[in-house]
Order: structure tokens, then C-alpha cells, then sequence
């Protein structure tokens, strides 16, 4: 019998394909440990969703695409929000907290081409779109003569926009590809040892208000531990170091040898002409310890000065 809750139980959601997936997704997980519960969907459109013609640095960052959600929460309008975690602010409002994270899917970056095969085979002064500075920093020290040609909206808007626009290729999130059903337009998978991934990236997280506790007994069955270890260590090193959507901050987790986890981070220049790299590796209840050690290491190393410059300004 699962914990008596009020129902419906609603899942606050923007309104993108993907974002819609991620509700049901959540729904479904939750109706396969507790059947008889009553689930509802509560879309909503946020402020990043609004100014979707322009760029997230200039309107204040990913935070824009998680306030009205939170909102929400906190005046009793939902219950729960479902959100990728890569997308998700350090800090959350008083009275909210992170409690579950599903086990995590693809982590990895995607190479999405119509013309060419993988990244290496672009032709010089090729237009890559991508509005990440983690992304971009590290596409031009792979390849400097690389022209890097913002672009925003959705999965679907982005492929379009491909399709239709100055674009030779553009780098999307693995995972939302694939939670789509459009993993057949990955031309390439970028292997962590050339485009280290964005804290997070790949692991979904709910976030409900701290004195729920009666739902927090309903989400216990979905949370991983491995992956929830993994997303934590990689958000500390991120919390550390300040990073924001303005700066170009990589950090990836993994389970390796004998079980130990390995925590790869970097901090990089906008142009990608200077990366500043840190590696611990250690047992999972060193870990959080150790992404400590990292993030200071990287300060040590020089990271500050990266993340203190201002962005890149696109023409």
C-alpha cells in the first residue's frame, strides 16, 4: 500500500517535447511502484521558454528554465518537477530540495550532422551551432579554425534550424536525443576524452518541497544511488568553482577499476586556446572529499582568471 498522499499528485512541466517526456517519464516510474495513485501533468512556460530568441547568457541563465517550475512548488500548485540535471542551478529556494535522481542514461555529447560523418571530417571554417561555452571552449581546441554560430530553442527547433539554416553541424545532449526517438540523426557520440560533459548531464532529478514527506516515501523506489554519488560529486566541484551557464566548466564521474570512481573536471578559456584539467580518482565514500580536492586544485592551476572572463560576444 503506498504512503497516503494528497492527490492528484501534480508534476509541474514546461511545455517542450522533451520536458514533457521527462514528466511522463517520472509518472510512469511512479505508477509502477504505486499503481493506484492519481498523477497529473502541470505544463507550464517559463521565462527561458519566453525569450527563446535570445541568448541564455544575455537573460540569465539556465535558472530561467527552472524558476516558474519552483514556483509552483512552493505555493501548492504541484507537487513535484522533474528536471535534466546539467540544467539545474547549484542553489535551490528555501523549502525545496533535490530528492530523487533516476539512474543515469547516456551522459556524452552528440555530433549532428546532414553532410558530415563526424566532427573530424568538417571542412575547414565549418559553422558549428551550439550555445555552450563547455561545448564551444572545447570544439575549438579540437578544431581552432572551427566558426561557433549560437543557436537555442529546443531539440526539435535546433534540428530544424540544421536543417534549414548556415549550419554545418550542431552539438546536442546524447540523452535528449535519444528520450526523443531521434538518436538516428547522431552522426557521432563525442567521447568524454574529447568533450567532457556538463555536470549532471544525462541524469534526470525531481525536486519537491522539503517538508513533503509523504512523497519522498512515494520517490524512494526511483532514486539511484550510484548515479545520484556520480551527479553530486560533479555539482560540488560546479558549486566550488561558481559555475554558471557563463562559464566553460566540464566535469564528469564514473565508476571505474575495483569500483573506484574517477572525477575528470576542466576549466577552459571561451576560445579553448588554454584548459586547465584536474583528475581524482578514489572509493565512492571518498569521492565527495575528493571533488573537494579537485575544484580546489583547479583554482590552484590558474581557473579563476577562466572563470572570471567575460563571454565570448557572437556577431
Amino acid at each position: 500500500m503506498s504512503p497516503k498522499h494528497r492527490e492528484p499528485l501534480r508534476i509541474a512541466t514546461r511545455q517542450s517535447p522533451l520536458a514533457l517526456w521527462q514528466a511522463h517519464y517520472a509518472r510512469d516510474k511512479l505508477l509502477q511502484h504505486w499503481p493506484s495513485l492519481t498523477i497529473e501533468l502541470l505544463p507550464m512556460t517559463t521565462s527561458g521558454d519566453r525569450f527563446s530568441d535570445k541568448k541564455l547568457l544575455d537573460i540569465g541563465g539556465k535558472g530561467l528554465f527552472v524558476k516558474e517550475l519552483e514556483e509552483a512548488l512552493l505555493d501548492g500548485r504541484a507537487d513535484l518537477a522533474v528536471h535534466s540535471m546539467k540544467d539545474v542551478p547549484t542553489l535551490f529556494p528555501e523549502g525545496l530540495i533535490l530528492d530523487t535522481i533516476f539512474a543515469r542514461q547516456t551522459p556524452t555529447d552528440a555530433f549532428v550532422s546532414n553532410q558530415y560523418p563526424s566532427l573530424a571530417c568538417l571542412p575547414q571554417g565549418a559553422v558549428v551551432g551550439t550555445s555552450s561555452l563547455r561545448r564551444e571552449s572545447q570544439l575549438l581546441a579540437l578544431r581552432p579554425d572551427l566558426k561557433i554560430k549560437p543557436i537555442r530553442g529546443n531539440v526539435g527547433t535546433r534540428l530544424n534550424k540544421l536543417d534549414t539554416e548556415n549550419y554545418d553541424a550542431i552539438i546536442l545532449a546524447a540523452a535528449g536525443l535519444e528520450r526523443l526517438g531521434l538518436d538516428a540523426r547522431i552522426q557521432e557520440t563525442l567521447p568524454c576524452s574529447r568533450m567532457l560533459p556538463s555536470p549532471g548531464q544525462g541524469a534526470l532529478g525531481i525536486e519537491c518541497r522539503a517538508n513533503d514527506t509523504v512523497l519522498q516515501q512515494l520517490l524512494e523506489p526511483l532514486h539511484d544511488a550510484h548515479s545520484a554519488l556520480c551527479v553530486q560529486a560533479e555539482r560540488t566541484v560546479n558549486a566550488i568553482l561558481g559555475g554558471t551557464c557563463h562559464t566553460p566548466v566540464a566535469v564528469y564521474c564514473r565508476e571505474t577499476q575495483h569500483k573506484n570512481l574517477t572525477l575528470d573536471a576542466l576549466v577552459a578559456s571561451a576560445d579553448g586556446t588554454t584548459i586547465i584539467r584536474d583528475t581524482q580518482v578514489g572509493t565512492p565514500d571518498e569521492i565527495l572529499e575528493l571533488a573537494e580536492l579537485c575544484a580546489r586544485t583547479l583554482l590552484s592551476k590558474g581557473a579563476a582568471a577562466l572563470l572570471q572572463a567575460p563571454p565570448p560576444n557572437h556577431a
